[in-house]
């Protein structure tokens, strides 16, 4: 937990806490078997889960002491200057979910369902009423385990009638790409798309939370609303410090002013992030949705991917920061996450070096937090084969070694011992990145992009390069990276008078300080109200420089 800390982090998420459906046998613990027949992999889907109320027994070294554990963990977490974040599912859970820790008066999802009806607002799952679930046809020589012999392992799962599956297929036999695992939760959606609740009015994003907590004090919503308030309020009373919400564009965007309004009232400080891929809903989910974050994927992630891989222009970005300036400080920044292939993997990168020009601009560019995905700061290529999932990612789906990770934590020593010259170098330099990011001011004050100022003016400056300014009251910054891996690229910088005049810099020659490495030796020169920075700046190499 100290080392998590001094590498620089602020929040942990903690994946696959809630107990989802898993292969292995808790009877003893008055937990039922979950059917390998759907559950991806061993240690199955952490999104589907199973009952809300309780730890994931896997996790657990006393499986009848998991939520004690659990609630260890957050202390120690806390202890260590960290706050905790778990997810929440909204959008579907197991089929079959059962609850053995249900607080005194909840009800199970879909205790009470008319289930001979495809839809009612009450009803916590949409039926396909007349029919059976069937287990989808099993695709690419796939067998549940692997083939490993076990006892529910028949091709069959019983479920009369069946439920509408996690991802909206209304199949009683899904495709075996559905998200078979999970039922699609009803929030109040009627099957031919028409709110059956009450909607915002007109102007409602700029409202404060306080009035939509209000807002929906009086009105009455669908069930699923109340039994999933309840859960993330349960959480927040274990010392939870926040929430990752999981596709939450899958649901509409007044649960979560409900929700979000709910969480804040009891919790104002309670950190929010959701995946939303659809950019064009973004200030829905923020505004109106009050959310703190969104994974800013589609735009800023896609483009440096592109970029990464030799295939994109540095130029994109400049539009991709203006056109999210609006809200760039709700966009989480990221290059890695479970749903992605690792950036070091040979479908990505191949070399994890050249991801650190991205990881700079990431944490760099905005005001939004960034999030490292673990040993993403060793290196790990996700090589190998993971059992239910793909090389280049690691498997969220089963049990499976992760071996860079494994050698930082040299048997127990966790002081990398047994990391490579490489995954030491790359490690050190996240450590050196993210601490300074924590710590500085200009990062949360104002921004300017000098890229195309120089692509239009400074001879050598490319395509591949990429520059702006951040700025505060009392810290000024010069980000400067370079995405090619074999070109050493020397120019002059050039920034622009109206940088020079928000700077306050008179003419003259002014120290410039890389805070990243410490490397001295630049010198900015401003003259008739206007600077230049002669550079040099090698293969995949970034500067953070800091006007002494």
């Amino acid at each position: 937990m100290e080392e998590i800390k001094a590498l620089g982090v602020t929040h942990i998420w903690y994946t696959g806490v809630p107990h989802h459906a898993l292969v292995r046998d808790y009877t003893a613990y008055g937990i039922s078997n979950d059917d390998p027949d759907v559950v991806k992999g061993r240690a199955g889907s952490p999104y589907a889960v199973k009952d809300y109320y309780n730890v994931n027994p896997d996790l657990a070294v006393d499986p009848a002491k998991r939520l004690d554990e659990f609630k260890a963990l957050v202390e120690r977490t806390h202890n260590h200057g960290m706050k905790v974040i778990i997810d929440i599912v909204f959008n579907y859970v197991v089929r079959g979910y059962y609850s053995v820790s249900n607080p005194a008066g909840t009800e199970d999802f879909g205790a009470t369902d008319d289930k001979s009806v495809e839809y009612a607002r009450n009803n916590d799952f949409y039926y396909i009423p007349g029919q059976a679930f069937r287990v989808p046809e099993p695709r690419d020589n796939y067998q549940p385990l692997g083939g490993e012999a076990h006892p529910l392992a028949d091709g069959r799962f019983d479920e009369i009638p069946a439920k509408w599956t996690g991802n909206g297929s209304r199949l009683a036999r899904p495709d075996f790409y559905d998200w078979y695992e999970t039922v699609k939760i009803n929030f109040g959606v009627r099957p031919d798309g028409a709110k059956d609740f009450d909607t915002l009015p007109a102007g409602f994003g700029d409202k404060p939370l306080a009035d939509h907590y209000a807002f929906w004090k009086d009105k009455e919503v669908p069930g699923s609303w109340k039994k999933f308030r309840d859960i993330a309020l349960y959480w927040l009373g274990y010392g939870v410090d926040g929430f990752r919400f999981d596709m939450a564009e899958m649901v509409p965007v007044e649960f979560w002013s409900y929700m979000n309004s709910s969480i804040k009232n009891a919790n104002p400080g309670a950190f929010i992030l959701a995946e939303v891929y659809n950019p064009s809903l973004y200030r829905d989910y923020i505004q109106l949705g009050k959310m703190d974050y969104l994974y800013d994927k589609v735009e800023l992630y896609d483009t440096l991917k592109h970029i990464i891989q030799g295939h994109g222009s540095a130029d994109h970005l400049a539009g991709i920061q203006q056109g999210l300036s609006d809200i760039e400080h709700h966009m989480l920044h990221f290059l890695e996450n479970h749903d992605e292939q690792r950036l070091a993997s040979p479908d990505f990168a191949g070399k994890a070096v050249k991801g650190k020009p991205a990881m700079v601009l990431s944490t760099t560019i905005s005001t939004s937090p960034t999030m490292v995905y673990f040993a993403q700061e060793l290196g790990e290529p996700g090589d190998g084969n993971p059992g239910f999932g793909s090389a280049t990612r690691t498997t969220i789906f089963d049990y499976w070694g992760v071996p860079s990770q494994q050698r930082w934590m040299n048997g127990g020593a966790f002081d990398g011992g047994k990391l490579s010259e490489d995954e030491k170098s790359l490690r050190d330099f996240y450590q050196r990145l993210l601490n300074f990011t924590i710590n500085s001011s200009a990062l949360m004050g104002k921004y300017m992009e000098i890229h195309s100022y120089n692509r239009a003016n400074t001879e050598g400056y490319y395509d591949k390069c990429f520059s702006y300014a951040r700025w505060s009251d009392d810290e000024r910054l010069l980000v400067v990276v370079n995405f090619k891996d074999s070109i050493t690229d020397i120019y002059e910088l050039q920034l622009p008078a109206e940088l020079i005049s928000a700077w306050k810099l008179k003419d003259g020659t002014y120290k410039l300080k890389d805070q990243l490495y410490g490397k001295a030796g630049f010198d900015l020169t401003v003259t008739n109200g206007s600077g230049k920075v002669k550079m040099e700046v090698k293969p995949l190499e970034s500067f953070i420089l800091s006007v002494e």
